[in-house]
């Protein structure tokens, strides 16, 4: 079975791979994501056979998430034996919502993460101010929050990778040159009620945004490969005036209103070599001129 995400997470990117992937260099030496959410990226490159042995750091400051995922690759069967005690109830959702994580232990928070990630409202990661998360019940007559074949994949494409909670600029020294990095962090809010930059209790805001786009030049700078994605609204156009930028469409994975979901304009950013094959390339289309051989995704 192929190996793929277990969480749904805002900001997902399994329906823009072909973008992604299509923009990605054929070979590189260490794969990092300083954003893992749901890891589409990292498990589409495992399906194709890119990430070796130890060639892979997977990141995010949501403790968590990260729990989760070093729970999958080391007690993938002790979690699902675990998930299988779960009902889906309104009752116990709650009841489980309300668990205070420190009293947990690291499956319990990982069996809680998957269970509420799957049964409650849109599958929306959200935590408040002091960190809880509060997003109601969802009403699923099947929300598949334990599938056992699903979770091994899943197992076996992280074995032997370093997953780590940190926050982003730790990046900078871990990045060498010749490596690939993917940043997928929270987007730059389209407007004041539509961004889901508070996925974990620190949010991810303007002085955020530029601090990243900061170290994605230097690492540029170094020869490190780096692709970024984001929305596409004034302020990220100003931020990455000095980078290469190319503007695609994606759909709207989640969205409380079924109106706001259509197609919507976001950029993939680019620095390093990466951006000198990717302006050459975008160059070379007008003149009928051979494009790179693209991975091919799922």
């Amino acid at each position: 079975m192929a190996a793929r995400p277990f969480l749904k997470w805002a900001g997902g990117k399994r329906q823009l791979l072909p973008e992604i992937l299509s923009r990605l260099p054929s070979s590189f030496a260490r794969y990092h994501e300083p954003f893992v959410g749901g890891g589409a990226v990292f498990f589409a490159l495992h399906e194709r056979g890119l990430l070796g042995p130890k060639r892979a750091r997977l990141a995010d400051i949501n403790a968590d998430l990260v729990n989760a995922y070093q729970v999958v690759r080391d007690r993938v069967e002790t979690l699902i034996v675990l998930l299988g005690q779960f009902r889906n109830e309104e009752d116990f959702y709650y009841e489980v919502r309300a668990q205070e994580t420190h009293t947990l232990d690291p499956v319990q928070r990982a069996a809680r993460l998957l269970y509420l990630n799957k049964t409650c409202f849109n599958g929306l990661f959200r935590e408040n101010r002091q960190g809880r998360f509060n997003v109601p019940f969802g009403h699923y007559s099947d929300p598949q929050f334990l599938k056992p074949n699903d979770l091994r994949a899943a197992s076996r494409a992280l074995r032997g990778v370093a997953i780590e909670q940190s926050t982003f600029d730790e990046l900078e020294s871990q990045a060498q040159p010749g490596d690939l990095v993917y940043c997928d962090p929270p987007y730059a809010p389209v407007s004041r009620t539509a961004s889901f930059t508070s996925y974990s209790a620190g949010g991810f805001d303007d002085s955020a945004q530029a601090r990243l786009t900061a170290m994605v030049q230097r690492l540029g700078n170094r020869g490190v490969n780096v692709l970024l994605s984001n929305s596409s609204v004034p302020l990220t156009h100003e931020l990455y005036r000095n980078l290469h930028v190319e503007q695609v469409y994606a759909s709207r994975a989640i969205n409380s209103r079924g109106d706001r979901r259509g197609k919507v304009p976001e950029l993939l950013v680019a620095a390093g070599p990466l951006a000198t094959q990717l302006a050459a390339r975008s160059l070379a289309i007008p003149m009928s001129a051979p494009a790179p051989v693209a991975l091919t995704a799922v």
